[in-house]
Order: C-alpha cells, then structure tokens, then sequence
C-alpha cells in the first residue's frame, strides 16, 4: 500500500478543510495514525491507515460517510438487505455507511487507485472495481444489480453518471448525488482557487442538473444540503433520485431549491 503525507490524507479523508488546518491539527499534538500520535505534518502514513483526532470518535472511515449518513436519514432511504452501488468510492466513507446502514453487499466504484480503507477493501461484502471509468460501465459488471446508489465525484459534471446508471440500476431504484456546483457551473462562473460562493449560481446549478435528471427519466424527489463542505469549502448538496419508482413520491426538488441553498449559506457562513 503507498504511503502519503499525513497533513494532504487528512484533508482527502474529509477531517479538515484544508492543508493548513489539518497541519494545525498535526502540530496540536491530537493526530492518531493507527493510535500511534504523529506531530509532524510532513510524516508519510500508508493510505491504509486508521487516521483519527484525539477525543473525537469518527463513525465512517472518512467524513464522507456522514453526508450519506444524512441522506439516509432526510431522504428516508431503507439500506437494510439493498445492494448499493457506490460511484467515487475514494476512501470508502459511503461504503461503511451503507454497510453499517445494513446493506447486504457493495460495488466501491472509483478512477483511482489504492485509496480504499482497508478494512472496507477487505470486506467480503464489497466488490471493489478501482480504475474504472463509470462513464463507460458495463451493466454486466454490476450483477447483481443494485436498487441504491450514491456518487460523490470530482472533476466530471453528474450529467456523465446519470446515463450509465439508468443502464445499471433496478427498477425502483433511490439514488443520492453529492452536487458539487465548482463542478457544474460554467468557467467564469467559478472564482479563485475553484470556489463557489454566490448563491444564485448555486440556485442555477441545482435547477439545471435536476432537470436534466428528469430529461433521462429519473424522478427528482427531494434536496438537501450536505453536513461537510469539500475539501477545499465549497457548499455541496444532496439530490435524491427515484429511478422507475413504483410510486413516485409527491414531492419534487425543484420546489426545495431556493430554501435549501438560504440553509446551506447559512449554516456554512464564516
């Protein structure tokens, strides 16, 4: 397993923001790797190892898990006995969270490579497929056929996820997607450093991507904001689909957009 620099894996496992807070964090003395302390920030750990802070006990084996936590519990969505397709795995913090939510078994979907914690790689449960490109998925990979799912990516638009998975899922499928707007929006619509911070932007993004998703025959059903911002403090949001649902649910997000990016502001202002 590779090896990286303590102060950059505590940034990608979502435990801080940013270099310099986690840095910070290092230097304070409350950094466990494995439960050993580590006090420089340029001390290099395998990517495999147990990171957590001092008095602080981390329920997923990154913070990702907490944004599917929180889908899981707004959305109402059941994971007891559900196979769940996990697109952007990266560390596996949406994996834990649906294993630990009760789901029977797991495809850990990511581009990259040896970032997947290793109690979750080793985890029977779990079909790991590393340098996979989803955009080009084959349904006979996913057998048997997932009726959850969740995309947490960087770097690409969800527009590119959305045919793929309609080609994958079952019928009466609940997906939740981690709507990143630095990733959506046009060029010039992204500030320094890749940030998104004017509200109306995010109002267009979310509007855009939900109707695209209904375009390609998902149901839209509700929105919410996510618990965690990126890595690099970008508000990101939670969209709840419904594929081929037996019952489409009365609600709709487009009525949810306004209200939920007021909360988000709000919630991560300064």
């Amino acid at each position: 397993m590779s090896k990286e620099r303590i102060d950059i894996l505590l940034v990608e496992q979502g435990f801080f923001d940013s270099r310099e807070q986690a840095k910070r964090a290092v230097m304070a003395g409350i950094v466990l790797a494995e439960d050993e302390p580590v006090d420089k920030p340029g001390t290099k750990v395998s990517r495999a190892a147990e990171l957590r802070l001092k008095g602080k006990e981390q329920p997923y084996v990154s913070r990702g898990g907490l944004k599917l936590e929180k889908a899981l519990d707004v959305f109402q969505i059941d994971m007891e006995g559900r196979v769940f397709l996990d697109v952007g795995a990266s560390t596996g913090g949406f994996t834990d969270c649906a294993l630990q939510h009760g789901a029977s078994y797991v495809y850990a979907v990511d581009s990259g490579t040896n970032q997947l914690a290793w109690k979750i790689r080793n985890d029977e449960k779990v079909k790991v497929l590393e340098k996979y490109n989803f955009r080009y998925a084959d349904p006979l990979d996913f057998q048997p056929r997932p009726d959850r799912a969740a995309a947490d990516v960087s770097f690409i638009s969800l527009k590119h996820l959305l045919p793929p998975l309609s080609s994958i899922l079952a019928e009466d499928s609940r997906l939740s997607l981690l709507v990143k707007p630095q990733f959506e929006a046009g060029r010039e619509q992204v500030g320094k450093k890749g940030i998104v911070r004017d509200p109306a932007v995010h109002k267009n993004v979310l509007h855009d991507i939900t109707a695209f998703a209904e375009a390609k025959g998902f149901h839209p059903a509700s929105l919410d904001y996510s618990p965690v911002t990126g890595g690099d403090g970008n508000i990101e949001y939670l969209l709840y689909l419904e594929w081929h649902p037996r019952k489409f649910s009365q609600t709709h997000a487009s009525r949810d957009i306004t209200r939920v990016v007021e909360q988000a502001h709000s919630s991560h202002s300064p």
